[in-house]
């Protein structure tokens, strides 16, 4: 079967081909044609927003569908989405990623700039690529000359790649909203065109069609200026942090069972308050109507029936085995298709060995393993813009490619069995070695100078003792 090409590699095929098509137009197609629906549908389950908030209840008169708005409609959101998007956060970024080179003044240097805020953003990117897909990492130079970075929402993002492999980045539309003036609170959008050398500011006219914005003093201008003087990266500085390969949210994979699961908790608790404890079934009734029935039940606590009337009970129960039973097959799968770790897990008992540990984990470590391969590439782009600043501030030269990350997964442990593990190899490997994978170690090197320094101690308590001994003979 033959498929035809979107106009978006239509339009990129034009722009490769340096075609005449204007950026204008370019800009225009492309926005009209990002659909960010997926990448909005992740960040909404994630903060409990839920399909279920907008069900509403109806039932059908005269052959048409009416809205109910007496029976009860209880929409109870579910917090799965969450749950499995944190506990892959936690996994690959809870821990801070080692960063190591072979050239140790390079390796410093890293270190120095990626610290503890790099590590917290770091995890709002592991987050908001788990939510949508992707997210998106932009390089620059501040106004002080110092190297810096900000994180750019990917709904805002449009990339234009070379070749059908999305291997390198040919430019970025980058668009979002503003003000028109500042005396009006009319919206347009504001598009910035960004290629390997300079970046242009674009505003969209009355008529929906984008002009050059005039409010810029330089346009286009610069990707950055460092002494008086303008410079270009020669690459796009936006950098993709994917989540897998389709820039897939994981939210795709289960979003229908948590629907699923929403509406059978839910539709639970109204059947709940519809049910009534007692069913009272009349025999020859000589009351007008029901109302007069229950009226004269709760005063009189007595009622009239005819001849051979009476008045019989039926209760209605709730079926909350079968409820539960359904509700609980359907966590299950959430779990399994969300590759996450069940927090009820219960099967390997209270002090799990780690063997079955890594088991629960598999799934999880499987998932993040994807994301942590993009995220790879990525920060070894990121630290190409790091160096090619080091290189025109500093005159620094280093090769980029000697950075090597290593991400911690951060998982639960039998912390006796790992003392006890390691200790017991105490002659196996190196004292390092052992320190590293102890569980009351942080840092290994500081943990080796607290120990020489009790090793210190002890000797000079020991040649102290000496001394007096030598004294009373």
């Amino acid at each position: 079967m033959f498929f035809g090409r979107t106009e978006t590699e239509l339009i990129n095929e034009q722009i490769t081909n340096q075609s005449t098509v204007t950026n204008e137009y370019i800009i225009k197609k492309l926005i009209e044609q990002h659909d960010t629906t997926e990448m909005q549908e992740g960040v909404r389950y994630y903060f409990n927003q839920n399909d279920i908030l907008s069900r509403e209840q109806y039932y059908w008169k005269d052959g048409q569908r009416i809205k109910d708005e007496t029976k009860p409609n209880h929409r109870i959101p579910s917090g799965w989405h969450k749950l499995l998007v944190d506990q892959k956060v936690s996994y690959v970024a809870g821990n801070p990623v080692t960063i190591t080179s072979d050239d140790k003044e390079f390796a410093k240097r890293l270190n120095e700039y990626f610290n503890e805020d790099f590590d917290d953003d770091l995890s709002e990117l592991v987050k908001n690529a788990s939510n949508k897909g992707v997210e998106y990492l932009h390089p620059f130079i501040d106004e002080n000359g110092l190297f810096d970075y900000i994180i750019i929402p990917a709904e805002q993002v449009i990339p234009i790649y070379e070749g059908k492999r999305k291997q390198k980045l040919q430019a970025v539309v980058r668009y979002y909203y503003v003000n028109r003036d500042l005396d009006s609170n009319k919206q347009v959008i504001r598009a910035e065109w960004w290629d390997t050398k300079q970046v242009t500011y674009y505003i969209q006219g009355d008529t929906g069609e984008f002009v050059l914005d005039t409010f810029e003093d330089t346009n286009p201008e610069s990707h950055f200026t460092y002494k008086k003087m303008g410079y270009g990266w020669e690459r796009v500085p936006f950098i993709p942090f994917r989540n897998n390969e389709e820039e897939k949210s994981d939210l795709i994979f289960y979003k229908k069972l948590i629907d699923a699961y929403d509406r059978t908790r839910s539709d639970a608790q109204n059947n709940l308050e519809e049910i009534q404890s007692l069913i009272y079934v009349l025999k020859g009734y000589e009351g007008a109507n029901l109302a007069e029935f229950m009226e004269n039940l709760r005063y009189y606590k007595a009622i009239k029936v005819g001849e051979d009337g009476g008045v019989d009970t039926n209760t209605a129960e709730l079926p909350i085995v079968t409820v539960k039973e359904i509700l609980g097959l359907t966590e299950e799968d959430i779990i399994a298709f969300g590759m996450g770790v069940n927090p009820k897990q219960d099967a390997f008992g209270a002090n799990p060995t780690g063997v079955a540990l890594q088991f629960l984990y598999s799934l999880l470590d499987m998932k993040s393993s994807q994301l942590e391969r993009k995220f790879t590439k990525a920060l070894k782009q990121f630290v190409w813009f790091f160096t090619e600043h080091l290189s025109i501030s500093e005159s620094k030269q280093y090769n980029p490619e000697t950075a090597t990350f290593t991400f911690n997964n951060a998982m639960i442990f039998n912390e006796t069995e790992q003392i006890n593990n390691a200790v017991m190899s105490g002659g196996s490997p190196s004292e390092e070695t052992a320190l590293a994978n102890h569980p009351w170690v942080t840092n290994v090197q500081d943990e080796l100078k607290k120990k020489q320094q009790e090793i210190d101690r002890i000797d000079l308590d020991v040649e102290g003792d000496d001394d007096e001994s030598t004294e009373e003979i």
